[in-house]
């Protein structure tokens, strides 16, 4: 079964396939969000937030898990403050299948800060394939073992410096992963995380194909 990624702005996802998956989606006040309001997600089947920052959706991560039924799947303190009922408590560690529905999810280190909780990763394994968001991190060689572990099918990196890694690092994160796709996420939402993507493929060359997307397309696996 294929597997569609379409990019929904900053470092939200939707990947469609046998279920919906959302990865940080932050939609209400983002200036780069391919959507309107959390409302105009019809169908989600499992919502998955890295960390607590306002910018990766967690307020709209329940919003969508309300209304859709989805399992909220996140680490242990935000999903104790989403008040939600079907939900999956996790931290960094090994797969869980997301409330039964087949979406296999496992937490990794990011290099960065939250409010509640800690940052991280997420690995998401669905119809075969291996997807690797690596939240918002600054580059660290334990990568490494995430690449050699897990082999993603796609990796998606953010790019934007400042609060994460710029194009350099996140091309020699590609290098550590060696995921077969990387597609840029966390740039150009704002001035200070201003990026080239292209830079970035420049960069990362033969390493891995790169897929430059702007915000509402999608990829197809």
């Amino acid at each position: 079964m294929a597997v569609k990624i379409t990019w929904l702005g900053h470092a939200a996802f939707k990947i469609e396939g046998s279920r919906v998956v959302l990865i940080d989606p932050w939609i209400s006040g983002n200036p780069s969000s391919s959507l309107k309001s959390p409302e105009d997600i019809d169908r989600a089947d499992v919502v998955i937030v890295t960390h607590s920052h306002g910018d990766h959706g967690f307020e709209d991560a329940v919003k969508i898990a309300k209304r859709t039924g989805a399992v909220f799947a996140s680490q242990y303190e935000l999903v104790v403050k989403s008040g939600l009922e079907r939900v999956e408590p996790m931290n960094i560690g090994g797969f869980v299948d997301a409330g039964g529905t087949g979406v296999q999810v496992s937490f990794t280190q990011a290099w960065h800060t939250a409010e509640e909780g800690d940052p991280t990763g997420v690995v998401v394994r669905m119809d075969g394939f291996t997807i690797y968001h690596a939240g918002d991190t600054g580059l660290f060689s334990d990568m490494k073992l995430i690449g050699e572990m897990y082999h993603p099918d796609v990796f998606l990196v953010p790019i934007g410096g400042r609060f994460t890694m710029d194009e350099e690092q996140a091309a020699r994160a590609v290098e550590f992963v060696k995921p077969k796709v990387v597609i840029p996420m966390h740039y150009n939402t704002f001035p200070l995380i201003k990026a080239d993507p292209e830079r970035f493929a420049a960069l990362v060359g033969d390493t891995a194909k790169v897929v430059v997307l702007k915000p509402g397309e999608t990829f197809e696996l």
